[in-house]
């Protein structure tokens, strides 16, 4: 589990709005289909590991993901959020 702390200051490397981790069912829907390979980043690359967690941008727009308790803050290595946002 990611600290605390460490959530509370963390912020979008790009627009510097506040962030908040995903819910497990959304997790859960990302992994599915990450599996199924078809989920691409930011930069364009298909993500092929799944994820623990993850910290969605205030817009809802980006989602960075939590590998090991350990956030991945770089904006090509986020995931867009649309399709997943319910």
């Amino acid at each position: 589990m990611v600290d605390k702390e460490l959530l509370d200051i963390l912020c979008c490397p790009e627009t510097k709005q506040d962030l908040t981790l995903a819910d497990q069912k959304t997790i859960d829907l990302i992994n599915k289909q990450i599996l199924a390979g078809s989920v691409k980043n930011r930069g364009g690359e298909t993500v092929k590991e799944p994820i623990n967690a993850g910290l969605v941008r205030k817009d809802r727009k980006f989602l960075y993901p939590i590998r090991e308790d350990i956030p991945i803050m770089l904006i090509d290595e986020a995931i867009p959020f649309d399709s997943f946002a319910s």
